[in-house]
């Protein structure tokens, strides 16, 4: 063999090498990188500004959706991205971080550690052991039920996420399920499931909810009463989806409880875990009755933060301060940056007007129309996460109305059903927030959503659709 030849032919083997010695986690990451820059670069029309836009919203949600980076790590890729190219101003790209939302998970984040350091935590574990027993299905649809009640309660998400979830790490661990275990996956998404998606089928429990009801009143005068809101959604979209939820955790993440302390003596309660409780209860309080005083759920989170921290009360000494998980911060920063990079730059609406020109409507035709719509709202929810499904399909509503011959008020509950079925976590903050702090794998989240979906569509969405006529919606 000619020298330049076996040069040639041992330089391409050393290329093939390092090609296959990429792991599958590089491999997908550099093919969405690719995909990226190829829409970015190729423009086709869309304008000078459009084409790097999409092509970084590509490559931001695929990564968070594959999982290929750390979540942290695509937010400040997607950060730096934006801002070395110009492709929104400042206030656009970091608006997550003066977001209340980022704010009311800061405090959520350090309640949750000055619970585990003063073992109040644990004791509240032990106290729902009491209440729950040591069966593992009993303990999924408890922790379920714990947030199902709450959404009627408090009208927050993401406040039900930071409340409920350290007290449901303690739990865990009493139960003795370590980090990673099936059994502890299976606890953290029941509490994250139960405080965000069945609430949705609650008028005031989320963010969508409240944009519906909001762009519903501003644009047509037509507000969505909390009894109407109730009767047509929680039936399906809340009780049997809570069960099926239930069911799946069961069987995706299957588990025995082995209780670590279930035969110890509690120890008589400290100063500390009273005036951690009092300020919890305070906290509660200011959550609930929130249409009251006008506060933020937020703010009422970082004022508890701060009484935490207060270091006169020994609730949070300075170590403490360093299991504050800030990555979670950067990322959810990140979803929120991007949520308000696709509102401006017009890409939501886009969307929302390509899919509902495809879409199968037939005024004949209600159950395809139902399907139709609700499929639209889900599709939507993808490109622009949960609480941009209402800001793009709102304002479209009153020109599908006489394309379906369905009634505005139909349309409009549609989107209901579409942003109650995310597909992948990072569409619901609340749900990657309980993730991040639990230190749920993003494939597992992933494969609950999925095949929660998977049902919803195939079953509960025909069935939701007889139930609104039985009610006289069609």
């Amino acid at each position: 063999m000619p020298l330049r030849l076996r040069q040639e032919v041992q330089a391409l083997s050393r290329q093939v090498a390092l090609i296959a010695a990429l792991r599958p986690g590089q491999w997908v990451a550099w093919l969405i990188v690719l995909i990226a820059a190829g829409i970015a670069a190729s423009g086709s029309g869309l304008g000078p500004q459009s084409a790097p836009i999409l092509g970084l919203v590509v490559l931001t949600i695929g990564l968070w959706a594959t999982g290929a980076l750390p979540e942290h790590v695509t937010a400040v890729l997607f950060f730096a991205v934006a801002m070395f190219f110009g492709l929104a101003p400042a206030e656009v790209t970091f608006a997550g971080f003066t977001s209340a939302a980022l704010w009311l998970i800061f405090g959520g984040l350090v309640i949750g550690v000055a619970i585990e350091a003063t073992g109040l935590g644990q004791r509240l574990a032990r106290r729902l052991l009491q209440a729950m027993g040591h069966s593992y299905r009993g303990i999924i649809f408890g922790v379920l039920a714990m947030g199902i009640v709450l959404g009627f309660l408090m009208p927050s998400s993401m406040g039900r996420v930071v409340l409920l979830l350290p007290i449901v790490l303690a739990l865990a661990d009493q139960l003795g399920f370590a980090d990673g275990s099936p059994g502890r996956t299976g606890i953290v998404m029941a509490t994250a499931l139960g405080a965000v998606l069945i609430p949705f089928a609650i008028l005031p429990a989320n963010v969508p909810n409240v944009v519906l009801y909001g762009l519903s009143q501003t644009l047509y005068g037509q507000v969505p009463t909390y009894g109407h809101w109730l009767l047509l959604h929680f039936p399906v979209l809340g009780l049997l989806k809570a069960v099926i939820v239930g069911g799946l955790i069961l069987i995706l993440f299957p588990a025995r409880p082995m209780p670590a302390v279930a035969n110890q003596t509690p120890k008589p309660i400290s100063g500390s875990e009273w005036r951690l409780g009092l300020i919890l209860g305070l906290a509660l309080v200011g959550f609930i009755l929130d249409f009251v005083h006008g506060i933020s759920p937020a703010w009422i989170s970082l004022s508890a933060a701060l009484l935490c921290m207060i270091p006169a009360l020994g609730l949070f000494g300075p170590k403490d301060f360093s299991k504050v998980n800030f990555a979670s911060l950067v990322y959810v920063a990140g979803i929120l940056g991007l949520g308000a990079m696709i509102a401006q730059s017009g890409w939501g609406a886009r969307l929302g007007e390509v899919v509902t020109r495809i879409a199968p409507f037939d005024p004949a035709q209600p159950l395809v129309n139902f399907l139709a719509l609700s499929g639209t709202a889900i599709a939507v929810g993808l490109g622009t996460t949960l609480p941009g499904v209402p800001a793009v399909l709102t304002p479209l509503a009153s020109d599908l109305a006489p394309l379906t011959g369905m009634s505005l008020d139909s349309v409009l509950m549609t989107q209901v059903v579409g942003f109650s079925t995310p597909l992948l976590p990072y569409q619901a903050p609340p749900i990657i927030v309980a993730m991040q702090l639990a230190g749920v794998r993003l494939i597992d989240g992933s494969r609950l959503l999925l095949a929660t979906a998977a049902i919803t569509i195939v079953f509960l969405l025909p069935l939701d659709f007889l139930w609104w006529r039985l009610l006289g919606m069609f």
